[in-house]
This record gives structure tokens, sequence and C-alpha cells, in this order.
């Protein structure tokens, strides 16, 4: 019986037949994995997304946690789902073997995620930020905050959390105000409000680790200034048994449309309510260096950008697998040339329209999978790299294409979403069907881990240009490879080849041109358009190695690639053309827009 998750036939395509994972085991990190743990851990990742995460999801959704001011109320299925998680190490399952992880390919590990978040995105982010934050500290804490922290996360018994924004700053980290004063005992008290916390309050697990962001007295101003900080909900004493009860208390619950599964707060540091040692103020221990930590929670948060586009691929996948398999079944209208109105209705897939609307979902959601499996086997190439070159290619590479991985599938998963919507007709629109509550938990991800505005701002004014441009010329070897690869195969391929490499060079020609005019501001005044004709362009080229690695290939699995890559290359592609026109003229339309004509 498929599922209606995600597909599994895809993911096996994309790890095994174009990605190739399974040359990964012979690098030593990996050496003692095989196609047959692969296979294993996806197969265990569904068994368990399936079982415990997907039959609450609606239930998640109607029953949101509360609070009574003292502590929150979470319905149990929750729980039972993040413990058959954890029994199953799959907290660990990238990291090393040596701190308790499974040491899979990040590519892998990806692809089993994206079975939770499928089923139960609510459930699956109080795991999502605690694989983070694990990893994080893994890379960057002392072997004391390693083994304080990390074990008891991987184990299960600790979940974590990020906390950055506040609100009076948003996204605007450089006004965080929330301060960390120096103690004799080398520890740090902070002071301060954090908003947008997601599973930032729960008794889903024994502690909780919140990484939070915030400025020692006396250090430079703006981002420079910004330290990291290990701050435990329960102080954890030297043996690993639970202390004090830290100086953190849960302010409020922020009641969101979707993703209500997940325990979302404002949450208060050091305001008394509790007095570990004694003393007002939350006990913190600083990560790495002192100033340096926006560049620490940078690893986590470009983990976590890559973890939204997933999520939100994920929601989009699985309404699009919900809306042929319900368009396979409702029974409406005759065809077109039908003249007997006595006919039998005939199922709505059978309708163009309908397949229409199928098919873009499958060019978008499955696009955007392939994107971020090929970014997460990025992470495993510079992870392994066997020198620091190749390394720094990878990086580059990684680090153009993240944004894109994590804004194009949450604009265009959500609007698969939207189509999924339409095909169930006003059934839609009904709390009965899933597909309306996929649509308001995708709705998040435009805004999660940075918005559509912020990550055009970091696209076009540093990605395309950092390093004298190495990033986008690596990428453009890349896509210059595909384009080779396509055209010896002819037909289509050789076709859709010759108009990615003219969209491509397009593009390369236009992003000359906004900064050879020496005007930044109306360069910037449209990144977000760019961002978008960027993304279209990357996914495009994604598709084109898909149909090369489906050529030859007979079947109807087969024949969907080719039908979804001709749909992105004649309906999708072409719209990149009256983007990059308006780029070209750099247009000051937002620019000059007064806020009182509005």
């Amino acid at each position: 019986m498929r599922s209606n998750l995600i597909s599994r036939r895809d993911l096996d395509f994309l790890l095994y037949e174009w990605l190739r994972v399974e040359k990964l085991t012979a690098l030593p990190r990996f050496a003692e994995h095989s196609r047959e743990t692969f296979d294993g851990f996806l197969d265990l990742c569904e068994d368990v997304a399936t079982r415990y995460f997907a039959p609450h999801n609606k239930r998640n959704d109607s029953n949101e946690p509360t609070f009574d001011g003292e502590r929150v109320t979470i319905i149990p299925e929750v729980k039972a789902a993040v413990e058959a998680f954890t029994k199953a190490n799959l907290v660990g399952a990238g990291m090393d073997e040596e701190i308790g992880g499974l040491q899979l390919p990040a590519a892998v590990e990806a692809a089993g995620f994206s079975w939770f978040q499928a089923a139960n995105v609510g459930t699956a982010g109080y795991l999502f930020l605690t694989v983070g934050n694990a990893n994080l500290l893994a890379a960057h804490g002392s072997a004391e905050q390693i083994e304080r922290f990390v074990r008891p996360m991987v184990e299960g018994r600790f979940t974590g959390t990020m906390c950055l924004s506040e609100p009076q700053a948003g996204s605007s980290l450089a006004d965080i105000v929330t301060r960390a004063e120096p103690q004799d005992d080398g520890t740090y008290r902070l002071f301060g409000s954090k908003m947008w916390i997601s599973g930032g309050d729960h008794e889903l697990t024994e502690n909780i680790v919140h990484l939070v962001l915030a400025k020692i007295p006396g250090g430079p101003a703006g981002t420079k200034g910004i330290s990291l900080f290990v701050v435990p909900k329960f102080l954890v004493r030297e043996d690993g048994t639970l202390g004090e009860r830290n100086d953190v208390v849960l302010a409020g619950l922020n009641h969101k449309m979707g993703y209500r599964g997940t325990t979302n707060t404002v949450l208060n540091f050091g305001e008394g309510g509790h007095t570990p040692g004694g003393a007002a103020g939350a006990v913190g221990y600083l990560v790495g260096e002192p100033h340096r930590g926006l560049s620490y929670m940078f690893h986590m948060m470009n983990e976590a950008r890559l973890g939204v586009g997933l999520g939100a691929t994920a929601l989009g996948y699985t309404g699009y697998l919900k809306s042929v398999e319900y368009a396979r079944q409702r029974q409406q209208g005759r065809a077109v040339t039908a003249k007997d109105p006595a006919a039998p209705q005939i199922p709505i897939i059978e309708h163009a329209d309908v397949k229409r609307m199928l098919l873009a979902q499958k060019a978008y959601v499955e696009g955007a999978l392939a994107l971020l499996l090929y970014c997460n086997r990025l992470v495993d190439l510079r992870r392994t790299a066997a020198d620091e070159q190749a390394a720094r290619e990878h990086t580059l590479l990684l680090e153009i294409l993240t944004g894109v991985a994590k804004s194009w599938p949450s604009q265009w998963c959500l609007e698969a979403n939207n189509l999924a919507i339409q095909v169930h007709g006003g059934y839609g629109y009904t709390r009965e069907y899933d597909v309306e509550q996929h649509y308001r938990d995708n709705r998040l991800n435009p805004i999660h881990e940075g918005t559509h505005g912020i990550q055009g701002l970091d696209l076009l004014g540093r990605k395309v240009t950092q390093h004298e441009g190495a990033s986008l010329r690596l990428l453009g070897e890349r896509i210059a490879a595909t384009i080779e690869a396509a055209t010896e195969k002819g037909g289509d391929a050789e076709e859709f080849a010759v108009e990615l490499d003219s969209s491509w060079q397009r593009l390369l020609l236009v992003t000359a041109g906004m900064f050879a005019a020496g005007d930044p501001a109306a360069a910037m005044a449209n990144s977000t358009i760019y961002l978008e004709a960027f993304g279209h362009i990357v996914v495009a080229w994604i598709w084109l190695e898909q149909l090369v690695a489906a050529a030859d290939q007979e079947g109807d699995f087969y024949e969907g690639k080719r039908a979804a890559a001709r749909y992105f290359f004649r309906y999708e592609l072409p719209k990149t053309g009256p983007q990059l026109d308006l780029l070209d003229a750099l247009d000051r339309t937002t620019l000059e827009m007064r806020d009182d004509w509005l």
C-alpha cells in the first residue's frame, strides 16, 4: 500500500539513481553503512512516522497546548511520539558515533526526517530543534557541555531550543537587549525576554536546553557584541542529575494559525521567579568565545533553514499525494467531448485542468525534495572532503543554495498546498480533510528562519558576490555540466538544456548589470524578485538533473518524471523572463514609494 505522506519510490530514485548516496560508504565516516542500512533507516522512519506521528496530527491541531499560569498541557500522544522517535535513536541519526549517534549521511537523515514532517509537523518540531541544538553544541561546545547537554539530548532525556528573537527586535538581532553578566565562578547570569521560542516550555522530557543569544556588558555594539549561552530549564549537576530550577519562566504562549502542536512561547530570563544559588538571574554557560555567538548560531540557523525547506516540502508533498488520491476517487462531470448527459460521471483526475493542478504540485514538491537532498549531500561532501579546496567548493555551493532551499519550497510547496485544496473543491476547505491544515501549517515557513525578504537580501547582497563571485561561478559550472549531459541525451533533455542555458546566462548578465549601475539601493529594492527568479532557474537545473537520471528508463514512474520536467520548463521557467526584465530595469517603484501614499 502506497503511503500518502512521502513517496518512497521517489526517495529511492533521488538517493540511489540520481545522487548515488551509496558511494558515500566508500568514505571512512560512512564505512560502517551500506544500501541495506540506509534502506533500514528509511523503513524505520516511515514506520514510526506512520504509527506514532500521523494518527494524532489533526488532534494536535484542534487541541493545541494550553498554559494555566503554572504548567503547559499537551495531548499525551505527543509525548508517546517523541519517546518512540528517541527510543529508535533517531535524534542522533547523523551525529558522531562517539556521542551516541548513528553517523548516517545528512542526505539519508533528511530523507528519513521528511516522513515525520509530513506526518505531523507540530510534533516533529520539538525533535527538529533538538537535533539542531545538539549539532551546534557538538561542533562548538566544550567537552563538558557535550557530556552534560548533548548526550542527554541524543538519549531523548532533554530537548533543545534556539532563543534569538526579542519582542522589540524581531529579525534585527543587532537590537537584542538580553544581557549576560559574568560571575566569579565562570558562569553568567542572563536577564531579558525572548519571543517566538518554539518548544520553549513543556513536560515532554526531563529538561530543556535553551541556546540563548545575549550581550555581555561592555562588548562591541550591534551583532559583533553577541555571545551564545547554554541556559537549561533545570541546572545539571556534574554527575548528570538534575539540580535547581533555573530562572527561566514561561510568560505565555503564542497562538498561531498552524504548527499548533508545537508550543510557541515568550520566555523571561532572570525575572526572579526562581533563584538558583539563592540569586535572581538565569544561569548560563558561555559557548566558545565571547562576542562570537552569532557565528556559532549560524551553524544551527543554516541547518534549520534546510530543515524549514524540507518541512515545507514535506507538507506540500503529503498534500499532493492526498489530492491525487482524492482526484482518483472523486466522480464528477464528463469529458468535454461527451454528448450524452446520462453517461456515467468520470473521476476528476481525467479532467485536463485537474491534471494541470496535480502536475504543478508534482513539479513543485519533487523539485523541492530533490533540491533539499542535493544540499544535504553537499553537507556530507563538505564534511568528508579530502582537502581544503574541495571542502571550500562544497561550502561555497551550499552557502549560495541554502537560502534558495529554504525559501523556494516555502513559497512553491505552499502553492502546492493551495492547489491541493482546489483539487478537493469545497471539501478542501473543511476540517474533515487534511489539506486545509497542511496549508495553514505550511504558511509559517515563508516566515520561519528568515523571511523571503531576508533571504533575498542575503542572496543578492552577499552570496552572489562573496569571494569575488566564487559561489556563483561554481554553481554555474555545475549547471554547465548538467547542460552538457542533457544535450548528449537529445530529445526533451536537449531542448530544455538550451532553455536553461539561456535563462542562466540572462541571469548572470542581469546580475552584473544591477551592480554595474552603481545604485545599490535600486538593486536591492527588488532582491526578493531576484530570489524568486534565481530559485526558479535553480529548480529548473534540478529538474534537468532528474531528467538526465531518468533517461532511457521505462515505466510509469519515469514517465511521470518526464512529464513533471516538461511542465516545469514549459509553464514555470518562462515566468523568470518578466522578472529578469524588471530587475534589469532597476525599477524604483517600491524604493520611491512613500508611506503616506498607502
